[in-house]
This record gives C-alpha cells, structure tokens and sequence, in this order.
C-alpha cells in the first residue's frame, strides 16, 4: 500500500483512498478522524492527510495536535497555500499573530494581490492591528474574490460583522485606536473557532 516516495517524490495516498477519507469524514468526524490516522500509517508523508488531521483536530478543540498536524503539513509541502493559511489564521486566533505573519509571508509573496486568499491574509493582519475597517474592507474583497472554499467565507463573514459592530461602537475616525479596544485575538476566539 505504501508508496516509494523517500526519494524526493512526495508518498501520496491513492484518489481512492483519499476519498475514502474524505467520505467518512463527512459522515463522521471521529470516525474520519480514525480513517485519517489509519491512512497516515500508510502515507505519514502525504501533506493532505495532516492537514485534515489538523482540521478535525481544530473541531474537536485538541489545539496542541491541530497545530503540530497542520505545522506538519506546511513542512512537507511549502507550497500547499490553503494549508499554509490555515495553519496562520490558527496561530493567529491563539493569540500568537507575529507566529501567523511569518507563516502567511510566503503567500503574500507567491499571489497575486487580487487573490481571495492573499486579501483574507490582510484583513486578518489589519485585524491583528485592530484596524477594523480595513479588516472589514479586505476580508469582504476576499469573499467576494472566493469561489473555492466557502466554508471559510463563512468564517470571514463572521469576522466581518463583529468588526461592523465593533467599528459602530468605537467610530470609523477610531480605527487605529488602541485604548480599551477589543482585541483582534478576542474577537478572533469568539468566532473562527466556533467552526
């Protein structure tokens, strides 16, 4: 079942095992979750797999394992930019922006700026400044950019209508305010890890 892969050629599973995979995760987290760990004996270096991993690991609210699954997956594969995201907006939603800065600094390198992934990645850094209005701005140019994970739209969404409220609070002129303002982290851990 294992593939050659120690030479340079990344050990992949199968499209049909890897849907398989992706089959009993949609039926059943948990059970995806052992499916994944089953797959991972057999391809401990398929990128895909920690990534997922990682992503459950997130819903089931385990952060330490989600992080090194998902740290994992960036690893083995640098140029995997949805796993690369999401390992960043991880770190920044626990409370360790300048960790998600160096991970999203290859995506603001390698996209182009119109790219739904790269505004997503300046909003949330705006975010991280408690600079609402540009998050705003930036994540709302990002959804409407993404046709390919709407998921994650759901998230930016969320994102997007806590800074609404904290900028009717605070005032459009008060965006680079700090003071008692709320935290990106803060409002971060209240949405994007309801998920």
């Amino acid at each position: 079942m294992k593939g050659a892969g120690s030479e340079g050629m990344e050990d992949r599973c199968d499209d049909e095992a890897m849907a398989h995979v992706v089959a009993m995760i949609a039926t059943d987290a948990a059970a995806g979750l052992a499916e994944v760990e089953r797959a991972l004996d057999d391809y401990p270096d398929d990128a895909r797999l920690h990534f997922l991993k990682g992503s459950l690991l997130v819903g089931a609210k385990r952060f330490v394992g989600a992080h090194l699954a998902m740290s994992r997956a960036v690893e083995l594969a640098p140029d995997f930019d949805l796993a690369r995201f999401q390992l960043g907006f991880f770190e920044l939603t626990s409370g360790e922006a300048a960790a998600a800065v160096r991970t999203w600094a290859p995506l603001e390198q390698s996209l182009p700026a119109e790219h739904w992934m790269r505004l997503f990645v300046a909003g949330l850094r705006a975010l991280a400044e408690d600079r609402f209005a540009a998050c705003r701005e930036a994540l709302t140019a990002g959804i409407a950019a993404n046709r390919e994970n709407q998921p994650l739209n759901a998230d930016m969404t969320l994102i997007v209508a806590e800074c609404e409220k904290l900028e009717g609070v605070r005032g459009p002129d008060e965006d680079d305010a700090r003071g008692d303002s709320v935290s990106a982290t803060s409002l971060l851990l209240g949405t994007a890890r309801r998920h």
